[in-house]
């Protein structure tokens, strides 16, 4: 990586410009990244005049629809003597058995979430149309809060990734092995069949927007990959939002991110995970981003102590093996940073910034 000479003087110990031999010391600098943790909790956005369709405390299994979305809310006017005394925001309300009551839009058997009162008026969101929000992971729930959001602890174990788009989905992780190592793997639109169909897909490391659309369309659920560019992202969004105005919704997708937007293969330890859970039935979580599974059977062993991946830089994606501090070295542009020895293979040693390098714990 770029010119890489030794900066400091026990880097030139000997006065003949060898550099130091590199040990196994100085890794707690290089930065953590959890491969699996427990779930905590689970959420699912609400907005004003969803309703809630459990309670807290209620034990629930994956697929429970815990609450009815509206679709194309709308505010409207009711009196404040057409509402209970003690009645306050968040509350439901119903103009059925209240012949007094009018509102400006709606009829009389409009029903929806009571948002605040002013003037003498509570002002009611509404909607027509109702849709479902399924839970995809078996839990507890924990908190319900009217126009914000629901809580669910959910069992099982996460794999965490960095983002999640579209709507919390489960199903049965497939890793296409027809595409070849899963590392390395880009999903095209012209691969998928429907033989995918309910199965979570598990791509590598590069997907466009045509392919995700396709994929969704043709029964898929979900998506995992490292990265998705900037570019994808707005397109895939921008298919999201047409598919939320349609009639005729498909079920729940989602596009779990592993990394970010540099494209980069998926790390060794974590598609040994994919690996291991393949065949069994998964989630993807939007809040936190994570794919969720409950498979006690499902033993991963954690990676070597030494493991260290490149996250950015010139070698991205590249894993080795630790080998020590190597001091400030110059790089690329003529930066100095602080360094780490990295074995590559059976490759000699490689300096590497350590601001550029992660493990797996």
């Amino acid at each position: 990586m770029g010119d890489a000479r030794p900066m400091t003087a026990t880097a030139r110990a000997g006065g003949n410009g060898a550099t130091s031999r590199p040990h196994g010391r100085g890794l707690d600098l290089v930065a953590r990244r959890s491969l699996l943790s427990d779930v905590a909790e689970v959420g699912f956005r609400l907005a004003p005049g969803d309703r809630p369709l459990v309670a807290a405390g209620d034990a629930i299994v994956a697929g429970t629809t815990i609450a009815e979305r509206v679709r194309d809310p709308h505010l409207v006017d009711v009196p404040a003597a057409a509402a209970d005394p003690d009645a306050r925001s968040g509350d439901r309300w119903s103009s059925v058995g209240r012949p007094l009551a009018r509102v400006r839009r709606g009829n009389e058997t409009e029903i929806g979430e009571l948002i605040y009162e002013h003037g003498g008026r509570w002002r009611l969101a509404v909607g027509e149309h109702l849709e479902p929000i399924d839970c995809p992971v078996a839990g507890v729930v924990r908190e319900i809060r009217p126009g914000i959001g629901i809580r669910v602890r959910a069992e099982g174990r996460a794999l965490p990734g960095v983002e999640a788009l579209g709507d919390p989905t489960n199903g049965r992780l497939s890793l296409g092995s027809d595409r070849g190592d899963i590392r390395y793997g880009r999903l095209r639109s012209t691969s998928l069949d429907v033989g995918l169909a309910g199965t979570i897909l598990v791509i590598g490391s590069r997907v466009d927007a045509e392919a995700l659309t396709r994929a969704r369309a043709m029964g898929v659920r979900g998506v995992v990959v490292s990265g998705l560019a900037g570019k994808e992202r707005r397109d895939f969004l921008a298919s999201e939002a047409r598919q939320r105005a349609s009639l005729h919704r498909l079920p729940p997708f989602a596009v779990l991110i592993l990394d970010g937007v540099i494209r980069r293969p998926i790390a060794g330890p974590i598609a040994a995970v994919l690996e291991a859970l393949a065949g069994s039935t998964v989630a993807i979580s939007v809040d936190p981003p994570a794919l969720v599974f409950d498979a006690p059977k499902v033993r991963v062993d954690p990676p070597p102590a030494e493991h260290v991946r490149v996250r950015s830089g010139e070698h991205a994606g590249e894993e080795g093996r630790w080998a020590g501090l190597a001091g400030i070295r110059r790089f690329a542009g003529g930066t100095f940073l602080e360094a780490g020895w990295v074995v590559f293979g059976d490759d000699p040693p490689r300096p590497v910034p350590l601001a550029d390098l992660e493990r797996f714990v």
